[in-house]
């Protein structure tokens, strides 16, 4: 069964950082695409990062380029997302999400997700 569990979230004052933690399990990272979304408040889910190891695509939405990065460590099964210079309209809930194939980054493609952790950047 694939499970994800998006940890990391929290508050925190804009131009400052945070990591947020994607434990799965029931799948191999080499095998599947990873995306981190976020959902403010009163939009859509939106994809912002993405991921497949297998051939080295990552897409960066615009809005998070030269601040958000993607990792992971194989070894722990964990993705991470780490945010920097955040800002408030960073705000909302983040969650990670798995698909065997993520031709797109979008929540329309991902099958399986994570409950979500809440970020809120204040001003």
């Amino acid at each position: 069964e694939v499970q994800l569990v998006e940890s990391g979230g929290g508050l925190v004052q804009a131009g400052g950082s945070l990591r947020l933690s994607c434990a799965v399990s029931g799948f191999s990272l080499d095998d599947y695409a990873i995306g981190w979304f976020r959902q403010a408040p009163g939009k859509e889910r939106e994809g912002i990062i993405c991921v497949k190891s297998s051939d080295s695509r990552v897409y960066y939405a615009d809005s998070v380029k030269g601040r958000f990065t993607i990792s992971s460590d194989n070894a722990k099964n964990t993705v991470y997302l780490q945010m920097n210079s955040l800002q408030p309209e960073d705000t909302g809930v983040y969650y990670c999400a798995a698909d065997l194939h993520g031709y797109y980054c979008s929540p329309l493609v991902y099958d399986d997700w994570g409950q979500g952790t809440q970020v809120t950047v204040s001003s």
